[in-house]
């Protein structure tokens, strides 16, 4: 099929609610009528439906909260314990107003689930935000027939295509491998929750030891707490790590360590590496100012979000996020009834994209993985950017 051109040019078809419609746009977020409930709102709502633990998804101040079980541990730390949250595990319906729902898996990260609706003889599915290709973290994307489904775009252009598994670990091993030779530590900068644990189970640990900034650790408990293996890892502050450690060591930090005091324990001579899926484009690379990208993204690339919506048999399609416009104009050339819905969700790279190079970052409350939060003598020393604005999305306000 032709391939739309990597601009838009022209605003994309905006949804406009039909009878009947199982999801609408509200200015509190993604509406289900019939249920009287929403998906990933961005405003505080009596009752939400949560497709994944990143805060532009997972947003505090509802009075109820469904997600999937392996959702629970991520939700509760950066929530509050005291949530009120029901959880379901794939698969698994229940019924709300007349609404059937279950939750089936999006491959995007642990606990991330795509919410299925069936009501009066129709299925919708809203996907949230997912990832085609299995990367052993979470449970793989499974494509859920439906008659509209709801997709991201964030990676929505032609020139997004991710390399295999296999070949972007291949490449993050043999850097770290040469710069252990050189005796040189090697910075590995991802997203917190999601993108540095599955760096942590991609690489090769017999390489050298693994050292993780205090954002990223509290995570990887509740990761391996779920079952997903994680080679060990330390703090800097841990006995035993010293200067000749350092210069053999992979370290994995939050994008916000980067020029901080906490990066001088590695030397003057360490290399740092960005993985994002922005990091296909070298105007980012050369913006972020690290020795190395590595194309990683825990979303979906052109041919994945393709295939995604070609293997749910929905002859009606809404756009979320992303390059709405070439996605809508592509699918509506190939046939298919598309539109787009307006919505706060971003990625959790945003700051990334060169499009937001200068947009300020939302007001939040500390995250868990932002060095605000207290989570040990290593994490209070990096200030939080922007650089995670998607993990930055709304504060508190009473249930």
């Amino acid at each position: 099929m032709e391939t739309p051109p990597e601009t838009e040019s022209l605003p994309p078809p905006r949804a406009a609610s039909r009878p009947g419609d199982l999801v609408v746009a509200r200015p509190e977020g993604l509406y289900c009528p019939p249920g009287d409930f929403y998906i990933d709102p961005w405003r505080p709502v009596d009752r939400a439906v949560i497709t994944h633990g990143h805060s532009d998804h997972a947003r505090w101040g509802h009075n109820h909260y469904l997600a999937h079980e392996q959702g629970e541990g991520i939700l509760r730390a950066r929530l509050g314990a005291d949530i009120t949250l029901q959880t379901l595990p794939y698969g698994q319906a229940i019924e709300h107003h007349g609404v059937r729902i279950s939750l089936h898996p999006a491959g995007h990260v642990l606990g991330s689930a795509q919410v299925r609706l069936e009501h009066g003889g129709q299925v919708w599915v809203a996907s949230g935000d997912y990832k085609t290709e299995p990367d052993g973290t979470c449970t793989p994307f499974e494509p859920v027939r439906c008659d509209c489904f709801i997709t991201e775009s964030t990676f929505g252009l032609p020139i997004y295509r991710w390399p295999t598994q296999p070949e972007l670990f291949a490449q993050i091993d043999d850097w770290w491998r040469r710069n252990a030779e050189e005796g040189r530590a090697s910075v590995l900068l991802g997203y917190a929750f999601g993108k540095a644990q599955r760096m942590l189970h991609g690489v090769d640990a017999s390489i050298g030891p693994i050292v993780v900034h205090g954002a990223v650790e509290p995570l990887n408990a509740v990761y391996r707490a779920a079952g997903v293996p994680l080679p060990p890892t330390l703090r800097v502050t841990d006995p035993g790590v010293d200067a000749a450690m350092l210069r053999r060591a992979l370290v994995v930090a939050p994008p916000s360590a980067q020029g901080t005091p906490w990066m001088r324990r590695f030397g003057a001579n360490a290399s740092d590496a960005f993985a994002s899926g922005w990091m296909l484009l070298r105007g980012t690379r050369r913006r972020r100012g690290v020795d190395r990208g590595f194309v990683m993204s825990d979303h979906a690339d052109w041919p994945g979000l393709h295939n995604a919506i070609a293997a749910t048999g929905a002859e009606r399609v809404m756009v979320t996020h992303g390059s709405v416009a070439v996605m809508v104009r592509w699918l509506r050339e190939n046939g298919l009834d598309a539109q787009a819905f307006a919505t706060e969700y971003g990625d959790e790279d945003i700051a990334d994209a060169p499009e937001a190079a200068d947009k300020p970052a939302a007001q939040a409350p500390p995250p868990v993985d932002s060095p605000q939060a207290a989570l040990g003598p290593d994490a209070a020393e990096a200030p939080a950017t922007h650089d995670e604005q998607g993990d930055q999305a709304q504060g508190p306000a009473a249930p």
